[in-house]
C-alpha cells in the first residue's frame, strides 16, 4: 500500500466514511479507509448512537407496555435488570458488526489502515510514519458530545452518549441536561426502566427544531409518564446528591440527582488532521465548504457530522450520494435539504420532512397548511392514540387543488416515522393530491389519515354554486 496512489482515501469509518468508501469500491475504485482503531469501525451510530439507543428504547417500550397490561387485570412484578439490558444491546450490536468489521471489509476488497491520520500535503495522508496518496480524499471524522463543567460534588457520575450504554445501574434520580432528541429519547427510556427523570434546558421547550404544537403534544405525553421538565434553567452546581438549578427569573431550585446525562450537542473531530498542510481552511472551528461539500482544496471533501450541517446518520447517506455522483458524473449536484426527513424515536414518534413553515415563508413559497388531529381516525381510536396530530404544507392552488404537491410536514403518532414515508416519497417525487385520492387504503391502516386530510381540504373547494350545478345535472340525468 505504501507507494500506491488510491482513487479515494477516506478518513473515518463511521456512517459517513463507510458509505463513501464502499460506494466507490462498488464502482471499481481503489479505496483506502482509515480509522483510529478496530473498535471504532461503524462509528458513533453503531457503537454509541443509533443502534444501542434504539435497542434500549425497544426494551423500555416492552416494559412500559407490560405495566399497561395491569389495567386489564394482569399482575406485573419485578424490576429491570441493567446487566440483561446491556447484554441485549450488545447482542444487537454484535449482529450488525458481523457485516461492519475489518475482516468483512477486507474480503470485499477494501484496504484498511488503523492509526492517527494527518495531512502531509494537499493530496497525501501520513499514518504510522507512512505516506498514502489519493486522487481525492474524504474527511469523515464525525463529532463528539459536548461536555460542560459543573462545580461541586465529583461523586455524581456524568454520562454522554459515549458512556451511557456502559452504565451499570438504573439511577433513582436521573437528570438530563438538554431537551434535544437524544435527551428526550433516553429520558423516556430510563423513565420506563424506573428512573425519576428530570430534563433541564436553557430554552423554552423541547425539540426546538420541531413545530411547537407538535413538540408540546410529546411533552404532555412525557409528563403523563412522570418525567419532569425545567425550562429557562441550568444546573449551576452540585451539592451532595442534589443539583442546584439556576433559573432565568433569578430563583434557584434544588432537585435530587444520582446521575447526570449531557445532551448538549456536538463538537467536531478534526483537530489532529493538521488541515493546514492539506490546504484546508477553517472558520470558527468549522471546515470551510461549498455546496458540493468541497473544501478549499478542490480534491478534499467532507461527509457526515464533520460537514456540520445536519448531524444524522442518514444525512451522511445524502452527503455520500452527492459526493459519489460528483466524483463520476459530469453533471455536478449541490447540497439541497428541501426534502430532508428526520424522526425522533420517542413513544409516540415525531416525524418531520421537507420544508417547514419558516422556510416556506423565507423562500416566498405560497402554501396551504393542513392540520388534523386523530380524534376521529378509526385506527387511532382502536390503538389509543387519539392525541396524534398531522400537519402538512401543500402548494397553494386556488383552482384544481388536486394538482397541488406536498411541500413538507410533521406528524406525532406511534410509528410516525413509518407512516409518513409515503408523504416523504410524494414530497420528493412531486406526487399530487389527486394520486392520494385514487389510492385505496386497506381499512383501517394508519396512513389513511393522509387521504382523509387531503379529501377534507379538497371538499372545501366545492362552492355552493358548484353543488347547485352538480345537483341539477344529477337530477336531469336520473
Amino acid at each position: 500500500m505504501k507507494d500506491k496512489t488510491y482513487d479515494l482515501i477516506v478518513i473515518g469509518a463511521g456512517s459517513g466514511g463507510l458509505g463513501a468508501a464502499l460506494g466507490m469500491l462498488q464502482l471499481g475504485m481503489d479505496v483506502l479507509l482509515i480509522d483510529r482503531n478496530a473498535k471504532s469501525i461503524g462509528g458513533e451510530c453503531l457503537n454509541t448512537g443509533c443502534v444501542p439507543s434504539k435497542a434500549l428504547i425497544h426494551l423500555s417500550k416492552q416494559i412500559h407496555q407490560a405495566k399497561l397490561s395491569e389495567t386489564l387485570g394482569m399482575d406485573i412484578s419485578g424490576k429491570p435488570d441493567i446487566n440483561k439490558i446491556k447484554a441485549y444491546i450488545q447482542r444487537k450490536q454484535d449482529a450488525i458488526k458481523e457485516h461492519e468489521n475489518i475482516d468483512y471489509f477486507k474480503e470485499k476488497g477494501l484496504d484498511i489502515a488503523l492509526g492517527e491520520a494527518s495531512f502531509s500535503s494537499k493530496n497525501s495522508i501520513k499514518l504510522n510514519n507512512q505516506i498514502f496518496k489519493g486522487r481525492n480524499i474524504v474527511i469523515a471524522t464525525g463529532s463528539s458530545p459536548k461536555v460542560i463543567d459543573i462545580p461541586g460534588n465529583n461523586d455524581i457520575p456524568i454520562f454522554t452518549n459515549e458512556s451511557i450504554f456502559k452504565i451499570d445501574f438504573i439511577p433513582n434520580n436521573f437528570v438530563l441536561i438538554g431537551a434535544g432528541p437524544v435527551s428526550i429519547e433516553l429520558g423516556q427510556a430510563f423513565s420506563r426502566l424506573g428512573s425519576k427523570v428530570h430534563i433541564i434546558d436553557r430554552g423554552k421547550r423541547i425539540l426546538k427544531k420541531e413545530n411547537a404544537k407538535i413538540s408540546n403534544i410529546l411533552k404532555d405525553r412525557l409528563v403523563e409518564e412522570g418525567i419532569q421538565f425545567s425550562f429557562n434553567a441550568e444546573v449551576s452546581r452540585l451539592e451532595g446528591k442534589s443539583a442546584i438549578l439556576k433559573k432565568s427569573n433569578g430563583k434557584n431550585e434544588t432537585i435530587p440527582v444520582d446521575a447526570i446525562f449531557m445532551g448538549l450537542g456536538r463538537v467536531l473531530n478534526f483537530d489532529s488532521l493538521v488541515l493546514e498542510k492539506g490546504g484546508i481552511k477553517t472558520e470558527k472551528g468549522k471546515i470551510v465548504l461549498n455546496a458540493k461539500l468541497q473544501t478549499t482544496n478542490k480534491r478534499i471533501f467532507v461527509t457526515g457530522d464533520a460537514a456540520n450541517n445536519l448531524k444524522f446518520s442518514h444525512a451522511a447517506e445524502m452527503h455520500n450520494m452527492l459526493l459519489i455522483n460528483n466524483f463520476i458524473s459530469p453533471i455536478k449536484k449541490k447540497l439541497d435539504f428541501k426534502h430532508f426527513p428526520w424522526v425522533t424515536f420517542t413513544d409516540p414518534e415525531i416525524a418531520t420532512f421537507g420544508l417547514n413553515e419558516n422556510q416556506l415563508k423565507k423562500q416566498n413559497i405560497k402554501y396551504f397548511r393542513l392540520e388534523s388531529n386523530f380524534r376521529e381516525d378509526d385506527r387511532a381510536i382502536t390503538d389509543d392514540y387519539e392525541y396524534g396530530y398531522l400537519m402538512i404544507f401543500i402548494e397553494k392552488k386556488w383552482f384544481n387543488l388536486g394538482n397541488a404537491k406536498v411541500l413538507g410536514g410533521s406528524m406525532i403518532a406511534p410509528n410516525a416515522g413509518e407512516i409518513t414515508q409515503e408523504l416523504l416519497l410524494a414530497n420528493i417525487a412531486g406526487i399530487k393530491l389527486n394520486t392520494f385520492m385514487n389510492k385505496i387504503y386497506p381499512y383501517p391502516t394508519a396512513a389513511n389519515i393522509h387521504k382523509t386530510l387531503f379529501r377534507e381540504r379538497l371538499v372545501t373547494q366545492i362552492k355552493p354554486w358548484m353543488k347547485t350545478i352538480i345537483k341539477k345535472w344529477y337530477r336531469i340525468r336520473t
